[in-house]
Parts: C-alpha cells; sequence; structure tokens
C-alpha cells in the first residue's frame, strides 16, 4: 500500500522510515523536503541515496487535493476549490495583508453542527478530512502562491476556520498542526496557529492538554435562548459550561486570552442591551471580542447589521473595559468571507432533504 507522506508527522515517518531500515534523521530529511521546500518528486531529493529515492517512488507518494478551481477577489483575496472525492471538495482562503498573510484551513467536508447563519452548516456533512486533506491545503497554497523556500512564505498564520468543525475531528486536526508547529516543516509558532469551535467542550479540554494553540470561539450570542438558536451545539454545551472551558483553557493559551467570535446580525443579536448583557457575561475570561459583520448567501434569512449598529455595540463592550475589534470582510466578492465558504458535499446526513419538506408544508 502507498504512503501518503504529507499525512506523516514526525513521530509517524520515523517510523515510517525504520519500517524502510532507515535512521531516524531521514524522517527530518523528508520532513525539510517536503514540507520546507515543497518537492514532491523523490528523484529531487539529492541529499538522499538513490536506492532510497526508489524504494520512496515504489512505496509512498506525496499528493496533495487536487485543484478544481482557483479564484482571486479583488481585494487579493484568493480561494481554492480542493477535490477531496466521492463528489466532495473543500474550499482553503488564503488573506493578504501588509505585515502577514492568513490562511483558512478546512477540517471536514461540510459541518454536522447546522448554525443557522453559515452557508457550510446548510450543505450538510459527509466526512473528516484525512491528516494529508488538511496539511494539503498549506502544503498546496504554499506551491500556488509561488513559494517553497520557509523562510520565503507568504503564510505566517493559519486559522481553522474553514468548512468544518476542527474539535470533532479532533486526531486528524492535532496531527496537522504538530506538523504546522514543527520547525522541520512549516515552523509556526503557536501564537500564529488558531483553531475556531463551535463550543465543543470536551475538545477544548483535550486541546488544551494535547496541542495548546491560539483558541477563537464562537459565541453569536449573549444567552442561551438565543444561542441555542443560532448554535444548536449550544443545547449540549450550554454557555456556562463552554465559558468555564475557556477558563481553564487561558491557563495554557500561547496568547493568555481567548478570542470570542460573534457575527453581527441585524435585529437578532445587536442592539445595546445585548451587548451589555455580554460585556457582563464574559468580564471574568481573558478575552478579545472579534465582531464579524454577517456575509450574507442564497437562501438565508438574516442581514447583515447596519455600521452604526455594529458600532455601538462595540462601544458598549469598550466602556465595559472589554477589547472589541470589528473583523474586515474580506473576499465576499467570490464567496470567500467568513460564514461563506460552501464547497462542493454530499450529505449524509440528508439536511438539504429535511429542509426542502420543511418548506413544502
Amino acid at each position: 500500500m502507498t504512503v501518503n507522506l504529507l499525512g506523516l508527522d514526525a513521530r509517524r515517518l520515523q517510523t515510517f522510515c525504520a519500517g524502510l531500515g532507515e535512521k531516524p534523521f531521514r524522517a527530518q530529511q523528508l520532513m525539510r523536503w517536503i514540507h520546507h521546500a515543497g518537492v514532491d518528486d523523490f528523484e529531487a531529493m539529492t541529499d538522499m541515496s538513490r536506492p532510497l529515492r526508489e524504494r520512496l517512488a515504489q512505496q509512498a507518494m506525496i499528493t496533495a487535493p487536487r485543484v478544481l478551481r482557483d479564484t482571486t477577489a479583488a481585494d487579493r483575496t484568493r480561494k481554492w476549490l480542493l477535490d477531496v472525492g466521492t463528489g466532495n471538495a473543500i474550499e482553503s482562503v488564503f488573506i493578504p495583508e501588509e505585515k502577514r498573510g492568513t490562511l483558512c484551513i478546512s477540517s471536514q467536508a461540510g459541518c454536522a453542527l447546522e448554525c443557522s447563519f453559515c452557508s457550510t452548516g446548510r450543505q450538510g456533512f459527509n466526512r473528516n478530512l484525512t491528516v494529508e486533506e488538511i496539511i494539503g491545503q498549506l502544503w498546496l497554497v504554499n506551491k500556488s502562491l509561488g513559494r517553497g523556500v520557509a523562510e520565503d512564505r507568504p503564510i505566517t498564520n493559519v486559522v481553522m476556520m474553514g468548512m468544518g468543525e476542527p474539535l470533532a475531528n479532533f486526531e486528524n486536526v492535532v496531527t496537522a498542526m504538530r506538523l504546522m508547529l514543527d520547525d522541520h516543516a512549516y515552523g509556526l509558532s503557536r501564537r500564529r496557529v488558531t483553531v475556531s469551535t463551535a463550543g465543543l467542550v470536551p475538545g477544548i479540554d483535550r486541546l488544551r492538554e494535547e496541542c495548546p494553540v491560539s483558541l477563537a470561539v464562537s459565541l453569536h450570542a449573549p444567552n442561551d435562548e438565543l444561542r441555542n438558536e443560532l448554535v444548536p451545539i449550544n443545547r449540549k454545551y450550554p454557555i456556562k459550561e463552554l465559558l468555564a472551558a475557556c477558563l481553564r483553557y487561558v491557563e495554557a493559551a500561547p496568547r493568555g486570552y481567548v478570542m470570542f467570535e460573534y457575527v453581527m446580525l441585524a435585529g437578532v443579536n445587536d442592539n445595546v442591551f445585548q451587548a451589555r448583557e455580554l460585556a457582563a457575561l464574559v468580564k471574568d475570561v481573558p478575552c478579545k471580542v472579534n465582531l464579524i459583520p454577517f456575509n450574507p448567501f442564497p437562501g438565508v434569512q438574516y442581514e447583515r447589521s447596519s455600521p452604526g449598529a455594529i458600532d455601538r455595540f462595540r462601544e458598549v463592550l469598550m466602556q465595559a473595559g472589554l477589547i472589541a475589534t470589528v473583523r474586515k470582510t474580506r473576499g465576499d466578492d467570490i464567496d470567500a468571507a467568513c460564514g461563506q465558504l460552501a464547497g462542493q458535499v454530499q450529505d449524509r446526513t440528508k439536511r438539504t432533504r429535511r429542509r426542502e419538506g420543511e418548506l413544502a408544508q
């Protein structure tokens, strides 16, 4: 069976090399060729013997998901639609800024959590992505941007904020992140890798123990009643339990705080009373609040809050002593903005069929 080396972290790559009768240092060499240099041809790995390169060519491969579509927005945000097989495709987004470049990576084909304001959630769910499909997005985008050498890479930050709930694919996401953090691979700091979760409390606790990186929590409501509607996983892990997990996580968080994400929905969660309620709710958690103007998509019933409503909401939070920012909308002309990623999903949850039935009643 041919092994895709993109999916192997340092420990697993050492095990693979041992199976070839090679010493552990070969794993480091392979990692640097694959992830530092972006090489997918074993013949180009010139510091390895020819017999070893021949064995690698017979037993291994370096293959990222195939690009179906590559689109660039007016603001230079770039989105890739990537084939992950059996009729499923995921999306990755690169956001260039003056002093950094952020890659938004998907972790699942679809999403099972059904957040009501998210385009991905409306597509249904098919499966978790493999490690090679997750890290393959980073590997592929580096090559697509014309960079191979680590010191010359435009990607300075990675956010697990694409399609899917990262903590619902815990093992594969953590293995991929260990590659992102490994100095022989991508060498990113824990501060520059962010996991965004809708609030899977056990996953937050596991992440704290196994691979603490920057944490963003999709809060979106100041009370359980509204959050149950917007983020249904709240019925299983209500706000009190979620905030307690956030407090535990802060002890290991590389930035010393948690980022609360709050999508701004006109007439739903954006008035000043809700802002005061939110400020009181999170006052004991070291945090920042990132207000996200809603990015509409076809068939959604929500509208974006007005700039004035967002400013008033932010002012209340800041007067309460919180750090609150407003996320700049990027790539919305190519449906690459927050909440718009949809890809192509062969839905195993039959969610679309259920919704059509509800609308017909």
